[in-house]
């Protein structure tokens, strides 16, 4: 039998029910149950929505990781749990499940922070993390550079988004552009048939006043608004939307100051391996450009295959995982949920 924990991960911290089991630092299951489907006709997420669908996929993606994986609750050595941040009500469904798992089983329980968990789920799929790491989150409700020497309890944060995360950006542009939700995927596909040169859309913070005072700090709102702006005047003058050339620059403005930050900080902060978490990390260019710009500057970049970008199990799991292999302590039964979490704080 293996001497390395067997952690069960739940995370609900907004639209996607997952659970994920991790065996050390090998996954064995990452199962998610997505209610984005009831979301996309309202054109963003509704939280009471996806509270209720939580409630009802928990039990079912529980049994079904089990399952998959071949692991009896019984075997578990720990369960681990999104704590925050994320929607308050979605949060309490997964801490609520976890916390009934906990005690039924007399398993010690880990509330986690979201965001170190996106950091932490690339263990499982490129081995142990270099200590420190330089990590770039970007997703729907993040966009944050983290140095990071110890996942598990020293997490810094040296920058975040000022407004619209990029993945916030992304949905609000794909909504100016006539594209379904959720925006990035369809912003990314409609891209490859574009000219990233087309239209030179601003690039926020950059400037050298905004540099000094907001250096790792990211903007995506005057951005947003400026396509919207440059979308409604071809309208208005009766004029066809280049859709793909709007699509491929604006997104170009995006990774552009993400990738340049992210490198600045590296070399600033001397290390020299990159992650990149979160849902955006999912984008196609932003994985291409991030290549070639730490090639040129000598820095390894880590960024997980796509499914594990986006909100799962396997990440919370993962993180609980290291936690136990730490030896640091769990969390009190009755550790509360934070929608604000700050991302320095690991643990609850």
């Amino acid at each position: 039998m293996s001497d390395e924990p067997l952690v069960l991960g739940i995370e609900t911290s907004c639209d996607e029910t997952g659970v994920g089991i991790v065996r050390g630092q090998t996954l064995l299951v990452d199962t998610v149950a997505s209610s984005v489907e009831e979301h996309a006709r309202f054109g963003g997420v509704v939280p009471e929505v996806a509270s209720r669908a939580h409630l009802e996929a928990m039990v079912p993606t529980i049994e079904r990781a089990c399952r998959e994986a071949g692991v009896r609750l019984r075997d578990l050595d720990a369960i681990s749990v999104t704590a925050g941040p994320g929607l308050a009500g979605a949060l309490l469904v997964g801490v609520a499940s976890a916390k009934a798992l906990a005690l039924a089983l007399g398993t010690p329980i880990y509330g986690v922070n979201h965001l170190a968990s996106h950091v932490a789920v690339d263990i499982v799929e490129h081995g142990p993390l270099p200590e420190p790491t330089m990590a770039m989150l970007v997703s729907g409700g993040h966009s944050s550079l983290l140095l990071v020497p110890d996942v598990t309890n020293d997490v810094r944060s040296l920058g975040s988004t000022m407004d619209d995360a990029a993945g916030e950006a992304f949905d609000k542009v794909a909504r100016v552009l006539g594209l379904p939700f959720p925006g990035g995927p369809h912003v990314d596909r409609a891209a490859r048939e574009g000219n990233r040169i087309a239209i030179d859309f601003p690039r926020g913070l950059t400037t050298g006043r905004d540099m000094e005072r907001h250096r790792f700090d990211f903007s995506f709102s005057g951005l947003k608004t400026a396509v919207a702006r440059w979308v409604e005047t071809r309208q208005r003058a009766g004029e066809a939307v280049p859709v793909a050339d709007v699509a491929a620059s604006f997104q170009e403005a995006v990774v552009d100051v993400l990738t340049r930050k992210a490198l600045l900080a590296c070399k600033e902060h001397d290390v020299d391996h990159l992650l990149i978490g979160g849902g955006v990390a999912a984008n196609s260019r932003l994985r291409a450009l991030a290549e070639e710009r730490c090639a040129k500057a000598g820095v390894t970049l880590r960024v997980p295959r796509p499914g594990l970008c986006t909100d799962n199990g396997a990440m919370v799991a993962a993180l609980g995982a290291q936690m136990v292999s730490k030896g640091r302590d769990p969390s009190d039964l009755g550790l509360p949920t934070d929608s604000s979490m700050p991302v320095t704080l690991v643990q609850a």
